[in-house]
């Protein structure tokens, strides 16, 4: 690949809010290597709210959720990629159906992982394999580009930056007012994706009261479903004059109310990634993931966690969230005096 001459790239990421955000900085790093370049990413919903928004994108390819089981969808699906004739497909994803988009796109250049994660039939699937050697899925994915000629200058901008909506920004702020939230104020987000990655609500709720009792600091509490928006009440109720719950956003909407707020505080899911993306540090508890491969991105976040509970994804994630449990609300509160502190809030303790 040469810089004077404009190439078309596909990157396969599909599924997770989180893994979405965490490959942000692969596709920035292509834009500055190759400014004139053609780049797509071939995505599931709703992760494609987020990347509507991103300068560096030139096209969002919507894959329709189990495509690969229907034969119809496959033929569509095929057509459709190959019909931009993509000369590079690069993998982060590195399993069977991100790893097949490429294959099927035509792509003569297909980029994978290879050893532990390049999983499944993504090394047969992938034709240029990399080794990588760094733990973090952010270091990890951009390792790939050193397949594609990336300078290291620019494997070097590792930073996770996601463009806010303006519309989503009025609309919150306009929420704000109205709710007459003073600042600063936290984010707490109680779901995961996984049972076994969420902490105890009335933890949360203990939390939200010690910030309000101690520095006078309120709390939000996001939710996305039903369940999480039962959750939520949960919080509210063990201090009801610590915290709001939150209306019903979009994902740019809670990228909005990430970037207002001081801190989050939340488990390894989506919105924790999607607050890091929009510059807010974060207070991360852990128990069936790592931090150091999958934790919030940057020096600026603290990482809690007591035990990890290993196994296959497949038994994390349907494990019981003992290893969260084991965290405790005193763990959180002296996480949340460090960053205070660290912030520079210059909140008196009002105890």
């Amino acid at each position: 690949m040469e810089d004077k001459q404009p190439t078309r790239i596909l990157i396969t990421r599909l599924s997770h809010i989180g893994d979405c955000i965490l490959t942000l900085p692969v596709l920035s790093a292509i834009r500055q290597q190759y400014p004139k370049a053609f780049i797509a990413w071939a995505v599931e919903s709703p992760s494609q709210e987020l990347l509507r928004h991103h300068p560096d994108l030139d096209e969002i390819i919507m894959i329709p959720k189990g495509w690969m089981t229907k034969p119809k969808c496959w033929s569509q699906v095929a057509k459709n990629l190959r019909s931009f004739k993509f000369d590079i497909a690069i993998d982060p994803q590195g399993i069977t159906k991100s790893a097949l988009l490429g294959w099927i796109s035509g792509a003569k250049t297909r980029i994978g992982g290879r050893g532990r994660w390049g999983r499944e039939l993504s090394p047969v699937l992938n034709n240029r394999l990399v080794e990588t050697r760094t733990s973090h899925v952010v270091d990890r994915s951009m390792e790939l580009l050193t397949a594609v000629g990336v300078e290291p200058e620019h494997l070097e901008a590792r930073q996770l930056d996601l463009p806010l909506c303006e519309q989503a920004v009025k609309t919150i702020n306009s929420w704000l007012a109205k709710a007459d939230v003073s600042e600063p104020f936290t984010v707490i987000n109680p779901g995961g994706s996984w049972a076994s990655k969420r902490w105890e609500m009335e933890r949360y709720g203990a939390v939200a009261s010690y910030l309000k009792r101690q520095y006078r600091i309120q709390s939000v509490v996001v939710w996305a479903s039903d369940e999480e928006r039962e959750m939520a009440n949960v919080i509210h109720q063990v201090d009801p004059q610590a915290s709001l719950i939150a209306p019903a956003t979009s994902l740019t909407e809670l990228a909005a109310l990430a970037n207002r707020s001081a801190f989050f505080i939340g488990g390894d899911t989506g919105p924790l990634h999607l607050a890091v993306a929009s510059g807010t540090p974060c207070v991360g508890l852990y128990g069936t993931t790592r931090p150091e491969e999958s934790g919030a991105y940057g020096s600026q976040h603290t990482a809690i966690q007591k035990w990890y509970q290993s196994g296959s994804c497949r038994e994390r994630r349907s494990a019981e969230n003992d290893a969260m449990r084991d965290i405790q609300t005193s763990d959180v509160t002296e996480a949340c005096d460090e960053m205070i502190s660290q912030l520079g809030l210059n909140l008196q303790s009002v105890a």
